[in-house]
């Protein structure tokens, strides 16, 4: 596994979640004592990094465990949002929400994110999977809102949640799974990245 690096955060008590979401928890339900150990955990489908399916925002679309492989695995161009990422099929922004270690932190109101105009460019580029750097590629506004339906309306998958902050712009190799989880609007997903250059 050399070369790999992780890119999905932490998931534990007292990450950040989107307002409303329900809180991560986790408990033992068993303990070696009486066989095993045995954790039971309650959590967002949202939760930390992981993935939108278009059904997060279209009644009836794809479900996460309709997920293409072919999308969440390969060549990937990590961009700020400004940045050169034409020609790319995956595409992973670093933005300023990448200068500190964001999931130890409540959740920020003023986090960088995707505008309308930017999510019509990528779909106009033929991008089949976005990623951010923060649990949201859309701010918590009905623009935010928007951002999701312009891409999953176009059948870009999304990649939220990401820790990109020892990631530099470039190109790499890019490996996600979410969860399988039948019909789910989403799942948390594990995700590596290794250097193409």
């Amino acid at each position: 596994m050399s070369g790999w690096m992780d890119i999905s955060v932490p998931v534990a008590w007292g990450m950040p979640q989107w307002p409303g979401d329900p809180v991560f928890a986790s408990w033992k339900v068993c303990e070696l004592e009486h066989g095993a150990n045995v954790t039971a955990v309650s959590m967002c489908a949202h939760t930390g990094t992981h993935v939108d399916a278009p059904a997060h925002y279209f009644d009836g679309a794809a479900g996460v465990d309709e997920a293409p492989l072919e999308v969440l695995m390969g060549r990937a161009v990590v961009a700020g949002l400004d940045g050169n990422w034409r020609g790319a099929e995956r595409v992973l922004f670093r933005t300023g929400n990448s200068s500190g270690r964001w999931w130890e932190a409540p959740f920020r109101e003023d986090f960088e994110a995707l505008t309308v105009g930017l999510a019509r460019e990528l779909v106009e580029g033929g991008v089949k999977l976005v990623g951010i750097d923060y649990l949201s590629v859309g701010r918590n506004d009905e623009e935010g809102s928007e951002v999701h339906r312009v891409l999953l309306g176009a059948g870009v998958w999304i990649l939220e949640g990401l820790n990109l902050c020892e990631v530099g712009v470039g190109e790499y190799e890019l490996v996600c799974l979410p969860l399988r989880l039948v019909g789910a609007d989403g799942a948390p997903a594990r995700a590596v990245l290794r250097s193409t250059t």
